[in-house]
């Protein structure tokens, strides 16, 4: 959760408490709905197929230089992407979250490690803080997962928003976002992206059966050819545990009309 609020003095954030499933334990902010999981005897892994594919990124650049990219979430969530980069990517790392109830619940139930000199959470509205200057054009993985505690649709979803996103990008940044939502509506969304970005930067996959969309915008759009797509895949397989060739089934990049 990273959500706006026009005044924090009025501001009430939900409760934070997690439950445990078999070697799964789930965070939950005050309700049945899931804001992420951890493997119980994995806590360093990813465990949710959508989450796994906010790493699609990965496949637009070398892997050889991953370990000196800088990655930013907007929204701690149970800090599974958090702790990936910074653990397992082993990349400088920023995180962003408005509830500093998430922070002590990852801190103190999802393994979240200290910060250090590659990982900075920062507690702070996600609009407001990623406009700061210090922001502007470090972010090489941006990964966008807004929801607040009804699970009912992005928090932080208008064109300007998604416009801010650019602007902390590198020149071969992306931007990977959830899209999930009972009220919400992916096609709005998918065209507030595509005019932020260029219809020719975005990419999405076909969804979840839990009914998440992750779609991914580049900062400078690019067609890799398949054979490239796919060893970069595997690379991501081998080196990181991550099942990047399935992706390539079901990710592609999108042709849109946009709409005046």
């Amino acid at each position: 959760m990273a959500s706006s609020a026009s005044s924090k003095k009025t501001l009430v954030l939900p409760e934070v408490n997690f439950s445990d499933w078999g070697d799964i334990r789930y965070l939950h902010l005050g309700t049945e709905w899931v804001q992420g999981s951890m493997k119980l005897d994995a806590p360093f892994e990813i465990e949710l197929e959508y989450v796994q594919r906010m790493m699609a990124w990965l496949l637009f650049v070398d892997s050889k230089g991953v370990g000196n990219r800088h990655a930013m979430q907007l929204g701690l969530g149970a800090a599974t992407l958090t702790k990936f980069s910074r653990k397992t990517l082993r990349m400088r790392t920023t995180a962003i979250e408005l509830n500093p109830q998430v922070v002590s619940a990852c801190r103190g139930w999802f393994k979240l490690p200290a910060d250090d000199l590659k990982l900075r959470v920062v507690i702070a509205d996600a609009a407001e803080e990623i406009r700061k200057p210090e922001w502007q054009s470090t972010v090489d993985a941006l990964q966008v997962d807004l929801y607040d505690h009804e699970a009912a649709a992005p928090v932080l979803d208008s064109e300007a928003f998604y416009a801010d996103c650019r602007a902390l990008l590198t020149e071969d940044g992306c931007m990977t976002v959830n899209l999930f939502g009972r009220s919400s509506s992916y096609e709005r969304s998918l065209e507030k992206i595509a005019t932020a970005f260029g219809a020719d930067a975005v990419w999405a996959f076909k969804p979840t059966r839990e009914g998440n969309t992750v779609v991914l915008a580049q900062r400078t759009p690019s067609r890799p050819k398949r054979e490239v797509l796919a060893e970069r895949a595997q690379t991501i397989q081998t080196r990181w545990g991550l099942p990047a060739p399935k992706w390539l089934r079901v990710f592609k990049p999108m042709t849109l009309s946009l709409t005046t």
